[in-house]
């Protein structure tokens, strides 16, 4: 999973393993990845929980474990399985690929929902010569033992690290280094034959500007918008969607799909923003994506998307966030809340189509309270924010508090939250416990 990548890129170091929910063309799923290294439940326990307790409706794990096929059996569940790195040499003849299926595939297909065979996962950031040059054959063996098998439906793809060389000012001109395009040129030349997605790990922790690690949560942020294209990111998630694509158009296969195999925030590491509540804010935003169509550079497109991770895994090696991916604790208790469990107080995430307006980050406090002296100008009802009202708290929460009643007065149009450029519109409810924002979702404002 996710593990540091072994490169840098221009102002950041690119991700590692990722992934999460499943969407077809006609609804959204949440898909997750399910990692066993640690003292955890059974599969039959684990499946259990999931059929029964959550809405989770898309599972991938990290190799074809028999017990858990099998315990997925008749749920209704979409399977993602995996090869192992170490099989890819031999599954690059066709025989041993057909008999791979025969073992791995054809004793499962008829009750359980396998979607997609991953072959290896992140080869390129091995830097192993045999599995890279093993690799495409490999998939190719395995994608014609699924046709001779009767199983063309599958969708064989590999997942890669995110390794293209990010551009944070103009994410559509990310491209991929000079030294992988050959290969990647070749991957994708495979995933447009297979008709199977570009599979990437997307994990903004691993790039996270401390000095604004919202844009990477999803919250209030300054935004960015590319230099070339005019196109303004709220998030970094969207601009390494954006990233992806713009590196793969440039090779000429912008046409072929993206999935996410893996994508996350650790709930403890050893930094600030390792926390419960960052981790909850990422993941819910991530679900939000999924009941969303596209970016700004892919306006019309669902991506496949996996969040990792079902458990934290105590097992894993390496530092503190390696064990701390989670949604859920090994007895089935939450981490934190992000609304899949079933009968939840939260529920599933609102769409993102819900939206505010907040002060920015780097506003000063005479702009704020020049923003309120204006407002509570022009006919608002002030008197949440006056000394002893439910919203007055600190000057950035009160001048977004009457900044967002302004917004959303006027029907939530962009030049209503502008205010001089000291605000941005944001998709992550700003709302606290005592102080409810209201927002704007499809012309109807909604809260108190």
């Amino acid at each position: 999973m996710a593990t540091t990548p072994h490169f840098l890129t221009l102002p950041s170091l690119l991700l590692a393993s990722v992934v999460i929910f499943l969407l077809s063309s006609k609804t959204s799923a949440i898909g997750i990845n399910y990692g066993t290294q640690g003292n955890l439940p059974p599969p039959q326990q684990v499946v259990e929980f999931i059929k029964t307790k959550t809405i989770i409706d898309s599972v991938k794990i990290y190799d074809a474990n028999p017990d858990i096929l099998r315990a997925l059996s008749g749920t209704g569940i979409d399977v993602t399985i995996m090869v192992p790195n170490g099989n890819i040499p031999a599954l690059a003849n066709v025989e041993n690929a057909r008999q791979w299926v025969g073992a791995n595939v054809l004793p499962f297909h008829q009750q359980t929902k396998i979607k997609y065979i991953c072959v290896g996962n992140e080869i390129l950031l091995t830097k192993d010569n045999n599995l890279i040059s093993n690799l495409i054959p490999a998939m190719q063996s395995l994608l014609e033992a699924l046709k001779v098998s009767g199983l063309p439906d599958m969708k064989v793809t590999t997942p890669h690290a995110f390794t293209v060389v990010y551009n944070q000012d103009a994410p559509s001109e990310s491209r991929f280094n000079d030294e992988q395009k050959y290969i990647f040129a070749k991957i994708l030349e495979f995933n447009r034959q297979a008709k199977s997605p570009f599979m990437i790990s997307a994990y903004p922790y691993f790039m996270v500007d401390p000095n604004n690690v919202n844009y990477a949560i999803f919250g209030p942020s300054n935004a960015i918008t590319d230099t070339k294209t005019g196109k303004t990111y709220n998030n970094m998630f969207d601009a390494v969607m954006d990233a992806t694509y713009s590196a793969m158009n440039a090779l000429g296969y912008g046409d072929v799909d993206i999935a996410v195999g893996e994508t996350g925030w650790p709930s403890a590491c050893d930094a600030a923003w390792c926390t419960p509540q960052n981790a909850a804010n990422y993941n819910i935003n991530i679900i939000k994506r999924s009941q969303n169509i596209g970016t700004p550079l892919m306006p019309n497109r669902h991506i496949d998307i996996y969040l990792f991770a079902l458990f934290n895994e105590d097992g894993k090696p390496g530092p503190t966030y390696e064990k701390n991916w989670g949604l859920f604790k090994p007895d089935f208790s939450p981490v934190y809340d992000v609304g899949v469990l079933r009968g939840s107080d939260t529920g599933p995430p609102p769409s993102s189509s819900e939206k505010w307006c907040v002060v920015k980050q780097e506003a000063t406090n005479e702009q704020l309270q020049a923003n309120i002296d204006w407002v509570c100008s022009q006919g608002i009802d002030c008197k949440n924010i006056s000394p002893g009202g439910i919203c007055f708290d600190n000057m950035k929460a009160r001048s977004s508090f009457v900044m967002n009643v302004y917004y959303q007065s006027k029907g939530g149009s962009e030049e209503a939250c502008n205010f001089s450029g000291s605000g941005v519109v944001t998709t992550t409810n700003p709302s606290t416990s005592s102080c409810v924002m209201k927002n704007v979702e499809g012309g109807s404002v909604h809260g108190t």
